[in-house]
């Protein structure tokens, strides 16, 4: 049985980051708060909006984690295989099953191989969604969010950095955080 790591998450109120670090720790303190103030909690390796059941003796795993792993069944779930629906032409069907190991095996192959061509642009993409999941869900009054939304996309750091100086402390540190990967090394 694999074990689901425990996911990195940051809670905001307000403008303010109150909590950063593993889920059950972030819970922790968000259940320790006294005040009424609304908060949000972003999942620091997406940058999605997250929603946590706080009451006492409840799971500190983010809700649906849990039902994502009592829907698999189907394929062969002890070695993390999940059956799921492919829809192709028939040129490709064809092509796939003139492949050695069948369609399955050259499919993996495929995407095996794409994953590991394409992984600095597919991880600079991951990070510009994370980035931009969060500056909708908490800076989207902010001067300057649909400019710095663009550069973020245009891949243009500089400016990127300079649009959202004015923006407050805790979530410009986050927003660099989350888009750190987005420059490709600039």
């Amino acid at each position: 049985m694999s074990s689901v790591p425990d996911p990195s998450l940051t809670a905001f109120a307000g403008f303010e980051r109150i909590a950063a670090g593993p889920s059950a720790e972030v819970i922790a303190r968000l259940r320790a708060r006294t005040d009424a103030q609304p908060v949000f909690v972003f999942d620091d390796s997406t940058g999605e909006r997250i929603d946590l059941d706080l009451r006492e003796g409840m799971s500190p795993a983010p809700e649906g984690v849990a039902d994502e792993q009592a829907t698999r069944g189907v394929g062969r779930p002890k070695l993390g295989v999940v059956a799921r629906e492919v829809t192709l032409l028939p040129r490709h069907w064809d092509w796939l099953s003139r492949q050695p190991g069948g369609a399955s095996v050259a499919l993996r192959r495929l995407i095996d191989e794409a994953r590991r061509v394409h992984a600095d642009r597919d991880a600079q993409r991951a990070s510009r969604e994370a980035a931009y999941r969060f500056m909708s869900a908490i800076a989207g009054d902010l001067p300057g969010f649909e400019e710095a939304a663009r550069a973020l996309f245009a891949g243009e750091g500089t400016r990127f950095a300079q649009l959202v100086s004015a923006w407050p402390e805790d979530v410009r540190g986050y927003l660099q955080q989350l888009a750190a990967t987005s420059w490709g090394g600039q």
